[in-house]
């Protein structure tokens, strides 16, 4: 396990991370992606949850945030590839994500976030 990752998050717990992000990145709600800002949404509290791709290279990229989440009590949860997290927050082909910062969950996507949620809520 890599340093960053602090649980295993099961495969079908992935499976609806990607359509809670799909959904969050086709309009129904607001994120953020790439390390950097996902850092800055979680340090200053405003993220709603915190998806991470666990094959991010260096590892010690995303190493601070399970901290910072902790800290500031913001649901955090990891997927497989940082490929498909980037395709699924409606990034080009081909592009990759660290991290994605959910920052606002309108009402299309609310049953799943809180779907998603319960799983974290177990996880962490």
């Amino acid at each position: 396990m890599s340093v960053h990752i602090a649980f295993e998050t099961a495969k079908d717990v992935q499976d609806e991370v990607y359509e809670l992000v799909k959904l969050v990145g086709n309009g129904n709600g607001r994120l953020k992606k790439g390390s950097n800002e996902v850092t800055k949404a979680v340090e200053r509290g405003t993220a709603k949850m915190i998806v991470m791709a666990e094959n991010v290279n260096p590892a010690e990229l995303l190493m601070h945030i399970p901290h910072i989440c902790k800290e500031k009590k913001i649901p955090f949860i990891y997927v497989e590839d940082q490929a498909y997290l980037a395709e699924a927050a409606g990034m080009n082909t081909g592009a990759k994500t660290a991290a994605i910062a959910l920052m606002e969950i309108a009402k299309g996507a609310e049953d799943a976030f809180n779907g998603v949620k319960g799983h974290t809520d177990a996880l962490n």
